[in-house]
């Protein structure tokens, strides 16, 4: 689980992200991103729909999955932003760990949320 300091407190926040944020999609997850100068850590969202999955556990495990592999890459974040992920499909529940890293792999370079070396 990332640390607190790094999670979203709040419905505004999320709002201002879903109405002024960069959108890149793909086949599993959509990602919104918005920078941030304001705060000294990038800060981070899940969002997994009913929609997605029925049961509160199936959601709640999709989310620690994503959850995991963000906070591995925290560090090599450009700069400070405000990211949302919403997943739209269940597969990420029984997707193989490589190949969900690839997804939200492909997601972050998409939208330069990386340091470039």
């Amino acid at each position: 689980m990332i640390p607190f300091k790094n999670r979203f407190h709040g419905h505004s926040s999320l709002r201002y992200v879903y109405k002024n944020g960069q959108v890149i999609r793909s086949r599993v997850a959509t990602l919104k991103s918005s920078p941030n100068s304001q705060r000294k850590d990038s800060r981070i969202a899940v969002v997994v729909s009913k929609k997605v999955h029925k049961s509160s556990v199936g959601r709640n495990r999709i989310r620690r999955r994503v959850y995991e592999y963000i906070r591995q890459q925290m560090p090599r974040f450009s700069q400070n932003f405000d990211v949302v992920i919403i997943v739209l499909s269940s597969e990420l529940l029984t997707m193989p760990s490589n190949e969900l890293a690839a997804q939200i792999e492909d997601l972050f370079e998409r939208s330069k949320l990386y340091k470039t070396p």
